[in-house]
């Protein structure tokens, strides 16, 4: 097993920080999406109602995603911190609570999801095949909660540390598992055993990630910083249980809100039949492909942001920002004709349904231009959340998951009348009005925690700590 990566990202240059973290993360972010592809396309070729019941039951599983991303982010932020201010023993202590708040939030979790999640789904369905693939998709599926948040703790902890290759190991090898698993738990083995059909694509996540889990779990436990780790270090902690939900929380919320949007857009499209979920389900997931590298770079600014404002230095986390702006514009440049000249060839490999086909290319065309809206609206939740400030993200979510796309849909589907493209086109007008606002609250958090977004104060107006005193550093192993 190889050696955990443990960087110190105050110091270097920031670029090859970004190449360290991001390449690494856009990598198996990529690998993971291929992951869900390869369902997508078992389950087509089950049938269309699969592949719409697939969509279903995984936006239910959202929920429980958002709480591990949460989860991720806040053990990246204060870990991150803790290390950029020197102290390993508190990222220690921070990173054995937060794996235990992983076990309690799997088990919370499952045992809530066996109640609202096909209520969630019967909600923005009709009665049929499709509707009850999607509840047995997720009641399937929920089996894999616990690898799946603790997996997402584990990445938190060992990015804030500059490991991102780690998840990508895990991701990439439970994608080649995953093409063995899906025939083989779909179709069974001819003569021995005849497979569990659609159910088969759950169960199949359900075994690999649990090995994610487990070798994530390894990498964190091989850390120098968790040389002196004891047992005693995972009993839960009132005071760091609080501090790890304070900063979970808001990116769970804002996620929530993502998973809100996406049953929004649902229920406008359930007039316009299966169709239109099926196709708006398989553009999404190529959509995503090409935003990985994206998505990585935004990532990546998390730990380094972080750690330089653990440490102070908030030129560099200003730096890092516009590193990130910079980089994610370029590759949002090159994504765009991409997803004009492949779309419709791409799509076709999943289905050749022509309705389904018609819906998912409208949906990746309207998408193209708005690419560099999404990035810098990912690379500004990043930044909020390195400043430990991550309530803000929770009410740009609210407006542009939220409230707009609501508002923007109704107008364009409700008021004008449009078919499909109108819910794209309201997405559209929600993302562009929500970065507007984005820009200004991150403004105002930069003002308070260092000094300004576009430039620093001078020198004599620099903010000064409520205790000046250097943190003491941990040079213990």
């Amino acid at each position: 097993m190889t050696q955990p990566v443990d960087s110190n990202l105050t110091q270097g240059p920031i670029a090859g920080h970004f190449r360290a973290l991001a390449i690494p993360a856009a990598v198996g972010m990529l690998f993971n999406t291929l992951y869900n592809v390869v369902d997508m396309f078992f389950a087509g070729l089950l049938s269309t109602s699969a592949q719409a019941g697939l969509a279903l039951g995984f936006q239910a599983f959202y929920i429980a995603i958002s709480a591990g991303v949460g989860l991720g982010a806040a053990m990246g932020a204060i870990v991150g911190n803790a290390l950029g201010g020197g102290d390993r023993r508190a990222a220690r202590r921070l990173a054995a609570q937060g794996l235990t708040c992983g076990v309690i939030a799997a088990l919370v979790l499952m045992a809530a999801g066996a109640w609202y999640a096909p209520r969630i789904v019967e909600l923005v369905s009709e009665p049929g095949p499709y509707r009850d693939a999607g509840i047995r998709y997720y009641l399937i599926l929920s089996l894999a909660l616990p690898g799946f948040l603790l997996a997402f703790a584990c990445n938190g902890i060992l990015q804030a540390h500059g490991d991102g290759r780690s998840m990508q190991r895990a991701l990439v090898v439970a994608f080649f598992a995953n093409i063995v698993l899906n025939p083989l738990m779909i179709y069974g083995i001819p003569g021995l055993w005849n497979g569990l059909g659609f159910d088969g694509l759950a169960a199949s996540t359900v075994m690999s990630q649990g090995g994610v889990m487990v070798y994530m779990i390894a990498q964190v436990l091989r850390l120098r910083t968790m040389a002196r780790l004891r047992a005693r270090n995972f009993r839960p902690r009132a005071a760091t249980v609080g501090e790890i939900t304070l900063q979970a929380l808001p990116v769970t919320v804002s996620l929530l809100v993502m998973f809100l949007s996406g049953f929004v857009v649902q229920y406008a499209l359930k007039g316009f039949g299966e169709h239109a979920i099926a196709g708006f389900g398989i553009a999404i997931r190529l959509e995503q492909i090409l935003l990985l590298p994206v998505l990585g770079v935004t990532q990546a600014l998390l730990p380094i942001a972080a750690q330089n404002f653990g440490a102070r230095d908030f030129d560099r986390v200003r730096d890092a920002l516009f590193f990130c702006w910079k980089v994610g514009a370029i590759m949002t440049a090159l994504a765009f004709p991409l997803l004009w000249l492949l779309g419709r060839p791409v799509l076709g490999l999943f289905t050749d349904d022509p309705d389904v086909l018609r819906v998912g290319l409208a949906y990746l065309r309207v998408e193209s231009f708005i690419l560099p809206a999404y990035m810098m609206l990912f690379a500004i939740n990043s930044f909020l959340q390195a400043l430990k400030r991550p309530i803000w993200t929770v009410w740009i979510s609210l407006y542009r998951q939220g409230l707009g796309v609501a508002l923007f849909v109704w107008v364009f589907v409700g008021l004008l009348g449009f078919s499909e493209i109108g819910v794209w086109l309201g997405i559209a007008c929600a993302v562009l009005s929500g970065l507007g606002l984005a820009l200004l609250l991150a403004g105002h958090v930069a003002r308070r925690e260092i000094g300004g977004l576009w430039r620093g104060p001078p020198p004599s107006a620099r903010i000064v700590p409520d205790d000046p005193k250097p943190p003491v550093a941990d040079h213990r192993p």
